[in-house]
């Protein structure tokens, strides 16, 4: 018996070694490849200096289910199966009659990934959901906020391999937005390209 439960637990460590090694490919790949090639292309005399990834933070509006309680739990349980992480309903902060919101109502979800989560979604952002848009020639390179930080719009959650198609009650989209420590656009998106971004040609 014993022996048996020592396979098993040696089958469950390569497992989970098995899931860090994916895990902590891109943070490798960050340190290995990104580092030299940002100080190679802008000079950077510190290490410190070097741009790098802070945080991922994924918003989901969800203005047409305000006054359906289980639509917005569905939504927000696709959010988390997404994220990896437990979102926060975001709230109205005032009161618009002519969209029928008032304040304190529900209006959407966000998440915030930093460290192994946020390297984690990238990774499936980049390798397994984007090519599955279809049609699919690259993201913009023109959507940075002028302070080295991206934001790009998902369709539909349906990219996503996470997301059951059978148990999806309608189709949504989210943004979804990464922000770096560069200065300027130029560095952050020769930072996201270096990171595997596919922007459009």
């Amino acid at each position: 018996m014993a022996g048996k439960t020592n396979q098993v637990a040696k089958e469950t460590a390569t497992v989970q070694d098995a899931g860090n090694a994916e895990r902590y490919r891109m943070r490798k790949q960050y340190a290995e490849e990104v580092v030299p090639a940002l100080i190679k292309r802008f000079g950077y005399t510190n290490i410190n200096q070097v741009p790098r990834l802070e945080k991922v933070v994924l918003n989901m509006g969800l203005g047409d289910c305000k006054d359906n309680s289980k639509s917005l739990q569905l939504a927000v349980e696709e959010l988390k199966l997404i994220a990896g992480q437990k979102p926060v309903i975001t709230k109205a902060r005032k009161s618009v009659a002519n969209f029928k919101v008032r304040e304190g109502m529900n209006v959407g979800a966000k998440v915030t990934l930093r460290g192994p989560r946020m390297y984690d979604f990238l990774d499936k952002f980049i390798s397994i959901a984007l090519p599955r848009v279809r049609d699919f020639r690259g993201i913009s390179a023109k959507s940075f906020d002028g302070r080295g930080n991206y934001a790009i719009g998902v369709k539909e959650q349906l990219i996503f391999p996470e997301i059951d198609f059978d148990k999806v009650e309608k189709v949504r989209g989210f943004d979804v937005c990464i922000v770096t420590t560069a200065k300027t656009d130029e560095e952050a998106r020769e930072l996201l390209k270096l990171m595997g971004l596919p922007f459009a040609k």
